[in-house]
């Protein structure tokens, strides 16, 4: 199963960045990042905007979570279920959403089918991509059984 990170706003060549590649290239199936931006002022016409170029990337049968610091906090091994199941569902690929400084638009919040948070602390937006990039590798390590999750 493929896993995306879809996120707003630019990486560029930033340690962060590198670290949420690396991250998603360990992936059994490599994982994708894909970064959308929105030109409007900061407000609600652009959150709906950023709501919707990020849910082009995520057709309608596939899996859609938003992460949102209102969400449930959740553990690696939940991940892993999650991840599990949708695999054992045979869904092809899952996305993974981070919104911009202003949150998910509503229309997104309502497709996902779950909404996490890591913690009720705020992650600047680019380590956390590279924080749920780990937890996406992480979560298949679980799943497979591997060491790393004992580990670390």
């Amino acid at each position: 199963m493929k896993l995306v990170i879809l996120a707003v706003g630019r990486g560029r060549a930033t340690p962060e960045q590198k670290l949420t590649t690396e991250w998603l290239a360990r992936l059994p199936q490599s994982g994708e990042l894909i970064e959308v931006e929105s030109k409007l002022p900061a407000g609600e016409a652009r959150r709906a905007d950023e709501g919707q170029r990020l849910l082009r990337h995520c057709p309608d049968n596939i899996p859609l979570v938003a992460c949102d610091p209102r969400g449930r906090d959740t553990s690696s091994e939940a991940m892993a279920k999650l991840l599990a199941r949708w695999r054992d569902d045979g869904m092809p690929s899952a996305c993974f959403a981070i919104g911009g400084a202003d949150g998910h638009s509503q229309e997104l919040l309502e497709r996902a089918e779950a909404r996490i948070a890591f913690g009720s602390a705020t992650w600047p937006h680019m380590l956390f991509r590279a924080m749920l990039a780990e937890q996406l590798y992480r979560g298949t390590m679980i799943i497979a059984g591997h060491p790393y999750h004992r580990g670390n």
